[in-house]
């Protein structure tokens, strides 16, 4: 297992949620979308400029901008 930025994950890579690094207004929102440690996702796609990226999250789909997807941290398969 490894760790990594919300950001690099590949469409169809799933993982689940390690931590949330931000406070304020904008880990409040984040939470409250569901994604919160514990949480299984999986890249449902990304815009044309990989910007926002769609994720499924407790049989939802939500999109979340990168600058969003920066702080949040996922365990993610080792690829072969």
């Amino acid at each position: 297992m490894t760790l990594i930025n919300m950001r690099h994950m590949a469409k169809h890579q799933s993982g689940i949620i390690k931590a949330i690094k931000v406070d304020g207004e904008l880990g409040r929102r984040i939470r409250e979308m569901g994604l919160v440690p514990g949480a299984e996702i999986t890249v449902q796609g990304r815009a044309p400029l990989n910007d926002p990226v769609a994720l499924r999250v407790m049989d939802c789909t939500l999109t979340l901008r990168n600058n969003e997807a920066d702080f949040i941290l996922v365990e993610v398969q080792d690829q072969p």
